[in-house]
């Protein structure tokens, strides 16, 4: 595995270095997944492919200093604030279910169930709720494929293909602030459907969390 290290970018760079390593690894037939870590700076609103952006109050965004960008994934609106960021490349054939959608996202995840266990954080699998269309923010959405912790979502990964070759990014919560989330998607964000490294354990730093990524 070819592993990126943790960097700090703005949306615009992010989203342009993973679609880079990308069609790099589509033109040398790279065999081996890519695997990267990333912060933004400043905080971001990342739009699904095709996602609208008119429930967004850009006014609010600029006054706050948040950015907008769209990424190459599908789903729904995510905002990179306090949250480590994965994304994760590999042709297809690479996994034993590359050609199914669902079960792909699942065999990149138990990489991060993994990595998860050794800071005692044990994740599986959430179930599938209906998706009430109101919904804008990624976090509200549980597709059976997300990594959940204790019934809650814990990790929102979404997934584009191109030539035989996947992109899953992911983000993995550290913290939030509830009171920005309902400002900024104009909908009440209930706590019980989501939850952060803070909310399970206080005492794991970011720091903690980007070595145990790190250990590749």
């Amino acid at each position: 595995m070819k592993f990126i290290p943790y960097q700090i970018q703005t949306g615009s760079e992010n989203m342009q270095i993973d679609s880079d390593l990308l069609d790099s690894a589509i033109e040398k037939g790279l065999n081996e997944p890519i695997f990267r870590l990333y912060g933004w700076s400043p905080a971001c609103i990342s739009l699904g492919r095709n996602q609208k952006d008119d429930f967004l109050d850009k006014k609010f965004l600029k006054e706050n200093n948040i950015d907008i960008v769209r990424r190459l994934t599908g789903g729904r609106a995510l905002l990179h604030d306090k949250e480590l960021t994965y994304s994760f490349i590999c042709p297809a054939k690479y996994l034993k279910n590359g050609g199914n959608v669902v079960e792909s996202y699942k065999e990149i995840s138990e990489f991060l169930i993994e990595k998860f266990a050794k800071l005692g954080i044990y994740t599986d699998f959430g179930t599938q709720k209906a998706v009430k269309t109101k919904f804008d923010f990624c976090m509200l959405i549980s597709t059976g494929a997300d990594l959940c912790y204790q019934g809650k979502k814990f990790v929102g990964s979404a997934q584009c293909r191109k030539n035989g070759y996947i992109l899953q990014h992911g983000s993995i919560l550290y913290d939030y602030d509830k009171n920005l989330l309902e400002k900024i998607f104009q909908e009440k964000v209930e706590t019980g459907e989501i939850i952060s490294v803070k909310e399970i354990n206080p005492d794991i730093t970011m720091q903690d969390l980007i070595n145990v990524f790190s250990d590749c």
